[in-house]
């Protein structure tokens, strides 16, 4: 009896100091709006768009002006799920897919806080099950990529968006007006009740992916058109998360992250996002395309009022959580994020680092410090992705590249003027990293030594496209 009472001591000890430990962990919930512009926030220079609650968010942290997440929805939603680029990880079907299915081996930021205790829930669009929601496959939706719960749109709302909770449909054509909305009613339903223990929401919005809608409360009320609409609207379901987190006193241990999947439709009218001062847009590796508005908030953590313009990525958003929550990403493959806990603490203010550019499973960039080296496109003429991907940007920005160009962004942000012939130096190193990154990771024409497959097919590089004899010139 001695002996079982011993144990049972020790057994309630060991829970109680787990469930201590557990609290002192931090919650983490990050909000990833869908095409949204570098400049479509007040404070990143919006001229008739107000968002006071995100503008409040940058006052109380920190706003990256040098954050960059991927060309296009998909790819982008995997690399903030891996720490990965997206030409590395694995494909559950169909490698050549521009929009990835992410293979269940691969290890995502839900596990990796799951297996610290953390609550996981994911609330809004996956797109990393199929990309036409009436066609996702249900293994490999959220709730079994490590959350314990999700509702939502397995894809995009191109036409029209199914809602699921689990794997399970509960509406086949939702009222797009109220996404937004309920979304987050989800989110901080989910919060409430998880408010014991540490916990991760991912909070993906549908909006303002066109097509576009805006519930009667905002619908026509913005200055911004259509586009504005959506963008206040969802401003003010930021301010609820922010308010529940502080409602519930849990505002000093939550990291809040908002940020975008990828840069805007350029040339849709009112449903069309800005970019200024950056070039390009959705699609494209200009800067317009990957460089996107990024705040992270959590008082007494993130240093009130501050900038960064180090380069930041959605890559980073896995190890850096992963060394906050007492733990680290997988160490069993290569991982291309970097913990950047010590920049978003204030502690470091640069991080020594080079960020790749992809435009689907081409290299097109590289960029170290303030030089940006736009590749020459070596890909074939015909089916280039270069100019392929054109109903997003402008005519001058869909365009093949001959010639390596250089920028320097920090003097001109915009990539109006090839230095190139200039520094000729400094574009030779940078083809050197540029080279190293496609032995590593892969370009159209080479799989990388250290891209991931876990016995799937490799996509197919573009040597081994054979051209289609009906699109030769007579």
């Amino acid at each position: 009896m001695i002996r079982s009472l011993i144990t049972l001591g020790l057994v309630l000890t060991t829970s109680f100091a787990f469930a201590e430990a557990n609290k002192l962990k931090p919650n983490f919930i990050i909000i990833f709006t869908d095409d949204q512009g570098y400049q479509d926030l007040g404070c990143y220079g919006s001229p008739d768009i107000k968002t006071p609650r995100i503008d409040q968010m940058a006052a109380e942290g920190m706003r990256f002006t040098s954050f960059y997440a991927q060309t296009v929805c998909g790819p982008s939603r995997g690399a903030l799920m891996t720490g990965c680029y997206p030409i590395r990880f694995a494909r559950q079907d169909d490698p050549n897919s521009i929009h990835p299915e992410l293979h269940t081996e691969e290890i995502t930021i839900a596990e990796v806080l799951k297996e610290q205790g953390y609550a996981t829930g994911a609330f809004g669009k996956w797109d990393l099950a199929g990309h036409n929601p009436a066609h996702y496959k249900k293994d490999l939706m959220p709730t079994f990529q490590g959350f314990d719960t999700f509702f939502g749109t397995p894809g995009s709302n191109d036409l029209k968006v199914m809602l699921i909770r689990g794997t399970e449909v509960i509406e086949k054509n939702a009222d797009m007006a109220t996404l937004t909305r309920r979304y987050t009613d989800e989110a901080l339903a989910f919060i409430e009740e998880n408010k014991e223990e540490p916990f991760f929401v991912y909070l993906p919005h549908t909006m303002p992916h066109t097509k576009l809608a805006a519930s009667e409360d905002f619908k026509g009320k913005s200055e911004g058109g259509l586009y504005g609409d959506v963008i206040e609207e969802l401003d003010f379901n930021v301010g609820r998360v922010l308010d529940k987190v502080k409602e519930l006193g849990l505002d000093e241990n939550t990291y809040i992250v908002f940020t975008s999947d990828n840069g805007p439709w350029q040339i849709r009218g009112e449903n069309g996002g800005h970019a200024e001062p950056l070039r390009g847009a959705k699609t494209s590796c200009w800067e317009g395309g990957l460089r996107v508005p990024c705040i992270i908030r959590a008082p007494g953590k993130v240093p009130a009022g501050t900038e960064s313009d180090a380069i930041a990525a959605t890559i980073d958003l896995m190890p850096t959580f992963a060394k906050l929550a007492g733990t680290s990403a997988p160490t069993d493959r290569v991982i291309d994020g970097m913990d950047i806990s010590g920049l978003i603490s204030g502690e470091v203010k640069t991080l020594k680092r080079n960020f790749f550019y992809y435009q689907h499973n081409c290299l097109r960039a590289v960029r170290s410090g303030k030089w940006k080296l736009m590749l020459a496109h070596t890909e074939p003429v015909q089916g280039s992705i270069a100019t392929k991907w054109k109903s997003h940007i402008k005519e001058a920005d869909a365009i093949r590249i001959e010639k390596a160009r250089l920028y320097d962004l920090d003097n001109d942000i915009g990539e109006t003027t090839d230095l190139a012939d200039k520094h000729p130096e400094v574009v030779a190193e940078l083809q050197k990293i540029a080279e190293k990154a496609r032995i590593d990771m892969g370009d159209h024409d080479v799989f990388g030594e250290n891209a991931r497959t876990f016995g799937s097919a490799k996509r197919t590089l573009s040597s081994e496209v054979k051209p289609n004899p009906k699109n030769k010139k007579k």
